[in-house]
């Protein structure tokens, strides 16, 4: 594995990539929605509102290989398939809790910040 600086976020280091998958924002979402247990694909679909079965279908499968999810298939007639999060995964469920807070906490400020923008390129 090559040595990747904190500061230098090169191109074939493997961690980049691995932060762009759990960083996308389907997934911090649907690791939050599988923090309560096991559910199927269209229980996740409806938590989150505006995700595509094909942009789902895509964050799962990332997320499996990755594995911080388990797709389990259910001998049912019609067969069902549901996810559920691994022990690896729950350990993203404190720190996306915490980027939730801040959200939470500092819109405000960021809106501010939006507004100011936004007035100043109205006026640029």
């Amino acid at each position: 594995m090559p040595d990747c600086p904190v500061a230098h976020f090169a191109s074939d280091c493997p961690s980049r990539v691995l932060f762009d998958q759990i960083a996308e924002k389907w997934s911090m979402m649907v690791l939050t929605v599988l923090r309560g247990g096991p559910i199927r694909f269209n229980a996740i679909k409806r938590q989150l509102e505006g995700v595509t079965q094909k942009a789902l279908t895509q964050c799962l499968r990332k997320l499996e290989r990755n594995g911080l999810i388990l797709r389990r298939v259910m001998p049912m007639s019609p067969v069902a398939v549901e996810y559920e999060i691994t022990p690896l995964g729950r350990t993203l469920v404190e720190p996306f809790g915490a980027l939730y807070a801040w959200t939470l906490e500092k819109l405000p400020e960021v809106e501010k910040a939006r507004e100011d923008f936004d007035r100043r390129m109205a006026g640029a």
